[in-house]
């Protein structure tokens, strides 16, 4: 697997301001380190530059694996997944108190492949948003 180097390591965690580009989970409250995705995998023809790698938390990086596309609950089609890059993540995505809640296919399709409103993570976002230390607003 191609790795990014030091410098291209250091821009990825900078742009994402150190939280997981996907659920938007600070790294300083992770139990599990942070990982660099391939937001298209390499074996689907990614590559390992800026515009093709963001910042994920284990637990999103590890349900999105090499998945490209999921479908949609809403209406049971298959479409692509949420790009870091490419996507304004306020048009996909919004904050129901500790849950997140896809809005369009996309969102949809990410949230059920991500499984960002598993139980533990919602109860660990509930005792993060008490204690004042994460707050469920995305960058624009």
């Amino acid at each position: 697997m191609s790795r990014p180097d030091r410098d291209l390591e250091q821009l990825v965690w900078q742009r994402a301001q150190s939280r997981c580009e996907y659920c938007y989970f600070p790294s300083g409250y992770a139990e599990a380190p942070f990982q660099i995705d391939h937001i298209i995998a390499l074996k689907h023809g990614g590559a390992t530059e800026s515009l093709n790698l963001a910042l994920s938390c284990f637990y999103c990086n590890s349900h999105k694996g090499p998945n490209i596309a999921s479908i949609d609950p809403t209406s049971g089609r298959l479409v692509r997944l949420y790009h870091p890059r490419r996507d304004r993540w306020a048009t996909h995505f919004r904050w129901e108190g500790a849950k997140l809640a896809g809005l369009t296919a996309i969102g949809r399709a990410t949230e059920r492949a991500l499984w960002f409103n598993h139980t533990l993570v919602v109860e660990t976002r509930t005792w993060l948003i008490a204690e004042g230390v994460f707050h469920a607003s995305p960058r624009a």
